[in-house]
C-alpha cells in the first residue's frame, strides 16, 4: 500500500553531474551523495530556501533527489541545506506521524452546508485596513500563504485563506456524492463559505495558480461587486497560456489516476515552477494530503478533467479587459516562473492599462507567497 502513495514517475531534471552554488556564496562546491542522516545547516527564519541554478540525480541514487544548496531567507546568505529525499524518509505510516500536526497555522474548519472547509484566518474586524481573501491554485493548499497573511494582518488588515474542496484539508469528497469538481460547483460552495464567514463587504482579492486559481478569477467576474482591488500572483492570463506537464498527465486515461497518486506531486510541481527547492519541513505538508489517502489526487484528477481551460482562459481574457472590468489590479509576477512567463502579464496589461498595474518580484518563481514573501508583502501594501 506505501508504494502506492510513493510512486515516482521519473526524475525532474538530468542526471548529470551539476555544480550548485548557493546565494551569495564564493565558491562552488561538488554535490556528493548524501544520505537522509547527514547533517544539515540552515537558518530557523521561516523564510525561503534558496537553491543552485540546477538539480540533478545521482545515477545509482533513487527518482527525486533534488540536491542543492539553498539558502533559508533572502537576510541568511551563508545558511546551506540539502534537504533530504522523499524516498529516503521512511514508509507512509512514518511519514504520517512525524507531519500529521504541521501546517495548521492559524487554521479551523468551517461547515458550510455538508461540506467542512479548513480556513487559515489572521487579524480580527478590529483589523481597519479591510478583508484579504488569498486564493490558492492547484494542487497546492492555502499552506503557502501563512507568512503573507501573518505580516499582512501585522500591517492592519483581517486575512482569510481557505483551502478549496478537495485541496489540503478542507473536506475531499468522492466525486459524484455531492461535489462533482465542476467550476459551477467551486464557484457555489465557495459563495456558501464566504456566508459562513460572514464576509459581505467588498474584499481585496489575492488569487495565484492553475485550475483552481483561475476558479479564483472567474468567480471574480461574476461577483465584481463584492470586490475593491484584485491581486494576482502569477495565474494564467492568456488564451495561449501553456498547461504544465502535470495536468495534461492528469488528463490522458489510466495515466492520469497513476499520476495523481504520487504522494510527492504537490511538492514537485512546486520546485519546478520556482528556482529553489523546498525545505523538508515545508515539503511534508504539501505532501501531506496525498499521503493520507488516495482522495486527494482523486479530487485533483477530477477537477483536472472537469476543466475546460480554453474556455475560461477566454472568458478570464474578456472579462478583465478594458471594456468590461474597471477596479484596479495589481499583477505581482514572480518573472523567475518556469511555468508562465512574464510577458503574459505584460500582454495582459495591455488590454486594460488604465487598471492594470505590473509589478515585478525579483527572484520569485510561480508562487512568489512562498518563494519570497517579503517582497510579496511589500507589493500588496503599497498596493492596497
Amino acid at each position: 500500500m506505501a508504494s502506492a502513495f510513493l510512486c515516482c514517475p521519473g526524475p525532474l531534471a538530468s542526471s548529470s553531474p551539476q555544480l550548485r552554488l548557493h546565494r551569495g556564496a564564493k565558491r562552488s562546491f561538488p554535490v556528493a551523495k548524501r544520505r537522509a542522516t547527514d547533517v544539515v545547516c540552515s537558518s530557523d527564519r521561516i523564510g525561503d530556501k534558496r537553491k543552485g541554478a540546477a538539480v540533478g540525480d545521482d545515477e545509482d541514487g533513487p527518482s527525486f533527489r533534488p540536491f542543492g544548496f539553498v539558502t533559508d531567507n533572502p537576510s541568511s546568505r551563508s545558511a546551506i541545506q540539502l534537504p533530504e529525499s522523499p524516498a529516503e524518509d521512511g514508509n507512509v505510516g512514518q511519514m504520517l506521524y512525524r507531519i500529521e500536526d504541521k501546517g495548521r497555522e492559524y487554521g479551523s474548519y468551517v461547515k458550510s452546508g455538508k461540506l467542512r472547509w479548513f480556513v487559515r484566518e489572521t487579524g480580527s474586524l478590529d483589523n481597519n485596513r479591510g478583508t484579504i481573501l488569498f486564493i490558492h491554485g492547484a494542487p497546492t493548499q492555502s499552506f503557502s500563504y501563512r507568512v503573507v497573511m501573518s505580516q499582512m494582518a501585522d500591517a492592519g488588515y483581517h486575512c482569510f485563506a481557505p483551502d478549496w474542496i478537495g485541496f489540503g484539508f478542507s473536506d475531499k469528497p468522492q466525486p459524484g456524492y455531492g461535489f462533482s469538481y465542476t467550476e459551477d460547483e467551486f464557484h457555489k460552495e465557495f459563495n456558501r463559505l464566504l456566508d459562513a464567514l460572514n464576509i459581505c463587504s467588498p474584499i481585496f482579492l489575492v488569487v495565484q495558480g492553475f485550475l483552481v486559481g483561475s476558479y479564483g478569477l472567474t468567480w471574480a467576474l461574476k461577483n465584481s461587486n463584492k470586490i475593491s482591488k484584485l491581486v494576482i500572483l502569477n495565474s494564467p492570463l492568456a488564451i495561449s497560456s501553456p498547461l504544465p506537464g502535470l495536468f495534461q498527465k492528469l488528463r490522458i486515461p489510466l495515466y492520469g489516476e497513476f499520476t495523481c497518486q504520487n504522494a510527492v506531486m504537490a511538492e514537485r510541481f512546486i520546485e519546478a515552477g520556482s528556482p529553489y527547492v523546498l525545505k523538508s519541513e515545508k515539503a511534508d505538508v504539501y505532501r501531506l494530503p496525498y499521503l493520507s489517502s488516495g482522495g486527494p489526487g482523486f479530487a485533483l484528477l477530477e477537477a483536472a478533467r472537469k476543466a475546460n481551460f480554453n474556455d475560461f482562459l477566454n472568458r478570464i481574457v474578456a472579462g478583465f479587459s478594458s471594456t468590461s472590468w474597471d477596479k484596479p489590479i495589481l499583477l505581482a509576477w514572480g518573472v523567475e516562473d518556469k511555468y508562465l512567463n512574464l510577458a503574459e502579464a505584460e500582454e495582459f496589461q495591455k488590454g486594460n492599462p488604465d487598471v492594470v498595474e505590473v509589478k515585478k518580484i525579483e527572484g520569485a518563481g510561480h508562487m512568489p507567497q512562498e518563494d519570497w514573501p517579503e517582497k510579496t508583502v511589500e507589493a500588496l501594501k503599497a498596493f492596497l
